[in-house]
């Protein structure tokens, strides 16, 4: 009985250093960096565009060859961080496609110019979500 005891407390015991471990652990990639999702708005009075239009984004992806090759199609749904000077701080994949095209897509985010999200005038950081379509002719 007493051996039942300690067993059952020592698994909540363990249970609980999980727990809190998973809470205080961020998951951090190879090549990424951790950011603060709080400090970007989700809206702003004027969200941020891309300079020259969604067609300048476009322009820059390159349709892999991987994906030409097995008929890949579709699209690749990105949260993008903008930063108050209209620069892309972070780009991350919401919804994959495969086949290189969501890196295409990050490629083509991250070399763009964004003009900044601004709230009464005030330029501030933002975050904004962009489908990239991926269509072969």
């Amino acid at each position: 009985m007493k051996a039942k005891k300690i067993i059952t407390s020592l698994s909540i015991i363990f249970f609980l250093l999980i727990i809190e471990s998973n809470l205080i652990a961020k998951p951090h990639f190879p090549g990424t960096y951790l950011m603060q999702d709080e400090a970007y708005a989700a809206f702003a009075e004027v969200m941020p565009e891309p300079v020259g239009g969604i067609a300048s984004v476009f322009k820059k992806i390159v349709y892999p060859e991987i994906a030409k090759r097995t008929n890949i199609e579709g699209k690749v749904y990105l949260l993008i961080y903008v930063n108050e000077n209209g620069g892309v701080d972070d780009v991350k994949v919401i919804k994959s496609l495969g086949g290189g095209c969501d890196e295409a897509a990050v490629k083509a985010i991250k070399e763009s110019k964004f003009s900044a999200g601004k709230n009464k005038g005030v330029p501030l950081k933002v975050k904004l979500s962009m489908a990239v379509t991926f269509k072969l002719n």
